[in-house]
């Protein structure tokens, strides 16, 4: 994989009149300072190794996550005459850039907006980005599908915390299971952190639910199962990808369902950790994902190269090989297939469902 996309790089410097100069030059958009600085720094760092070893540089450029961040890192990208632009973890910042590198018909590959607007205008907007990140309504309709698959023959109930997030989430699955002709024995809204959640089980047990979403935050769904234990009740719970921040006092019972994103580190390209291992580096948070982005970059600006076409015309609709898989681009700039998967918690981890 190394050497096709080292060679897609080579050939992408001939499009720009560059084979004998400098190497292709690819944008990073990041929060390198301020509260997200940790996060950043993590795209960066990403990046910069993926581009050592395909043979590319990075131009890296604090965005700050805000519009005058994201607007002064798309001119320095353009005067620094890229290829691409990986990163952008704000929609402030992109949708500040994205009108200036539109001009100048750069590409952005972002690893972390998931503001739904931000592909769903791409109509009206003209604006050349893709997503490597979920859209923000992935988790809600992964949700609901993979459940209600799960349970067509369980019965189950629907609980949320009266969050926007646990609503939307109980409520995508709640219309999931009325379009696949299943109801809920119990709605209800709970108190979120609570020491218990005694009665609100006892409710469940009653109501004869085996199966129960929480749209909440994974303490929650830990005391309710602990309850649960407690009331001889046997239910299983499964809760979004929220339940990836474990209780720290309370564990989770063997078999609660998750629904999430793969950890990137599980999945990913052997030989892409051992670039991180090499560099001393823990391949954490967006730092597989900000590689992914520039392999996707490197790997469509040769094709370009080759087929004398914009870098932009080369991203849509095509395959590319990745360090976390492939990688498929719809017209709009989203995933082509929802990334979010079905874990379930066993012997103190989560694991994938299929595995089990």
């Amino acid at each position: 994989m190394r050497t096709a996309l080292a060679l897609a790089a080579s050939a992408c410097l001939l499009m720009f009149g560059e084979a004998h100069a400098e190497p292709l030059a690819i944008g990073v958009a990041a929060p390198l300072s301020g509260p997200l600085e940790s996060l950043g720094s993590q795209v960066r760092t990403g990046a910069a190794i993926a581009a050592g070893r395909l043979d590319a540089r990075i131009t890296a450029v604090d965005d700050s996550c805000t519009a005058e961040g994201g607007r002064a890192a798309a001119q320095a990208f353009v005067e620094a005459k890229v290829a691409g632009v990986v990163g952008f973890l704000c929609t402030d910042a992109i949708e500040a850039a994205l009108p200036v590198l539109k001009d100048a018909n750069i590409p952005v590959i972002t690893v972390g907006v998931r503001t739904e607007s931000l592909t769903d205008r791409r109509a009206k907007t003209g604006w050349p980005v893709y997503r490597l990140a979920p859209r923000g309504d992935d988790e809600r309709n992964a949700a609901a599908s993979l459940l209600t698959q799960l349970w067509r023959d369980r019965l189950f109930a629907i609980v949320d915390d009266g969050t926007i997030y646990g609503r939307e989430l109980a409520e995508t699955v709640r219309n999931g299971a009325e379009q696949a002709v299943l109801k809920p024995v119990f709605i209800d809204t709970y108190r979120p952190d609570s020491d218990n959640q005694i009665g609100l089980v006892g409710r469940l047990k009653r109501a004869g639910a085996a199966s129960v979403f929480v749209g909440g935050d994974g303490g929650d769904v830990a005391v309710m199962a602990r309850d649960a234990a407690k009331l001889g009740a046997d239910i299983v719970f499964a809760g979004g990808e929220a339940l990836r921040s474990a209780s720290e006092d309370i564990p989770y019972a063997d078999g609660t369902l998750m629904i999430s994103l793969p950890e990137w580190a599980d999945v990913a390209d052997p030989a892409a950790l051992d670039a991180f291992k090499t560099a001393n580096v823990i391949a954490e948070g967006y730092a597989l994902p900000a590689y992914a982005a520039v392999e996707i970059a490197v790997a469509a600006a040769g094709k370009a190269g080759r087929d004398d076409r914009p870098v932009t015309a080369e991203l849509a609709g095509q395959d590319f090989t990745t360090a976390i898989g492939p990688i498929r681009f719809d017209e709009k700039g989203d995933l082509s297939g929802n990334p979010y998967r079905l874990f379930r918690y066993e012997g103190g981890r989560f694991v994938p469902a299929e595995e089990q």
